[in-house]
């Protein structure tokens, strides 16, 4: 039997997709020499490998970039850099002391003592056993992130007549792109009284190849023996309960769900990370580190964005954290809390540690659609930000950056507000 390799590390970071190389990256920049990438696949990339539509880059690199070239993009220069990555490696537990258990076929078992670690393990994809559809478990439903993979990197033909339930961002690109290859999209089904996905992608992908989106609509039975015969879909009431004589039966040999991500943080639970409730994300503050000293979160591990461009900023955000940490740079032991106030349904980061040339952002969803709005940041009676926005959406994440200036004046002692109302409430 071989023994355990013990491996000694300043910086390691779990996962290779964007928040993990851009913190690697950063962190390099900013003098941390030993850093070590822990990946599980065969390469680097994460999810992006086969998203092969555009859209990508546009906040960062102000041009449209497909998935794969954004991602190679920071392939190139990791692989360029003095940074260590292991591939085809799988994490298997990390304690509160900062000590990774691994393991890959080339050197066994790993054992990695760390000064500081980045959580960068994105997320993963609702099952129909998360959405609770009655009937047969025949073969032909599938994930719209398995779809994607299928298609994109297999070049496989998953079908020929498809329902997609939900109407997440990843549903919608798959169903203007299976329409692309011949495939008939019967429809986009979604339970909730609102499109779940981008705007921008219920133009481009459903409306302009007429591809019909049925609100307040889901799946409610699955048919067929071996292979998917059928499906039925129902209206639902507003509690969300299929409303009795609007059953309606649909051919077809492919079900497609897009229902939703799920940060991934089983390794975040076994460290002893405190998960936040609603984002299922650990709770951070705005240097990205969690309740255990010197282990932070970054990327989709903390929620699923919309943006990847902000997926990577919160990398390097966290890269800047662990930098401090393993320096002994941090100002201040003292942090406030920051709360979600009107229509604000979520908050990252989740406390301002108090600096003295300090910035933050702030990422967060609202809670209902709202024209018109302005948001703004307070302490107390003190407004420190203010901006107006022309519409917010629940499905897009919205970013409030607070510089210097306008963190200056915080005090020890009241909670960050952070709000949303109609401009001029």
């Amino acid at each position: 039997m071989n023994p355990v390799k013990i491996i000694n590390k300043e910086l390691v970071i779990i996962g290779g997709g964007p928040a993990s190389l851009a913190a690697a990256l950063e962190a390099e920049k900013l003098g941390i020499e030993e850093i070590l990438i822990l990946e599980r696949n065969n390469e680097l990339g994460g999810i992006l490998e086969q998203c092969i539509h555009d859209g990508f880059g546009l906040h960062r690199f102000k041009k449209q970039l497909s998935g794969p070239q954004y991602a190679q993009m920071f392939i190139d220069e990791v692989e360029n850099s003095n940074i260590e990555i292991k591939l085809n490696t799988m994490v298997l537990d990390v304690n509160s002391n900062k000590i990774i258990y691994a393991v890959n076929s080339d050197e066994g078992m790993l054992e990695i003592h760390s000064k500081a670690i980045i959580f960068a393990m994105g997320c993963r994809e609702r099952t129909r056993n998360q959405v609770f559809i009655f009937g047969t478990r025949p073969s032909g439903i599938m994930t719209a992130g398995t779809a994607q993979r299928y298609m994109n990197i297999e070049g496989l033909i998953p079908g020929e007549r498809v329902v997609i339930l939900g109407s997440g961002d990843i549903g919608m690109i798959m169903a203007r792109r299976m329409t692309l290859e011949g495939m008939k999209v019967e429809g986009v089904y979604e339970v909730m009284n609102r499109p779940g996905g981008l705007a921008r992608n219920i133009s481009q992908c459903l409306n302009e190849y007429n591809i019909p989106l049925h609100l307040s609509t889901t799946v409610t039975e699955v048919r067929g023996k071996h292979k998917l015969e059928g499906v039925v879909v129902q209206k639902v009431d507003k509690n969300m309960n299929p409303i009795s004589g609007t059953e309606r039966y649909i051919e077809c040999d492919l079900l497609i769900l897009s229902v939703g991500l799920i940060p991934e943080n089983e390794l975040s639970i076994k460290a002893g990370v405190t998960l936040s409730p609603i984002t299922k994300g650990p709770y951070i503050d705005n240097n990205m580190m969690t309740n255990i000293e010197g282990i932070f979160a970054a990327g989709n591990v903390l929620n699923v964005f919309d943006l990847v461009d902000y997926v990577s900023d919160t990398g390097e955000i966290a890269a800047k954290g662990a930098y401090k940490y393993i320096n002994n740079k941090f100002n201040s032991s003292k942090s406030v809390e920051i709360l979600a106030g009107d229509n604000v349904n979520f908050l990252i980061p989740n406390t301002y540690r108090i600096e003295e040339n300090g910035e933050v952002n702030f990422y967060f969803r609202t809670k209902t659609e709202i024209e018109e709005a302005t948001v703004s940041v307070w302490q107390g009676n003190k407004k420190l930000y203010s901006k107006r926005h022309s519409i917010l959406r629940p499905q897009e994440m919205v970013l409030a950056h607070l510089n210097n200036e306008e963190l200056k004046e915080i005090n020890y002692s009241d909670p960050i507000l952070v709000k949303v109302n109609k401009a001029g409430e």
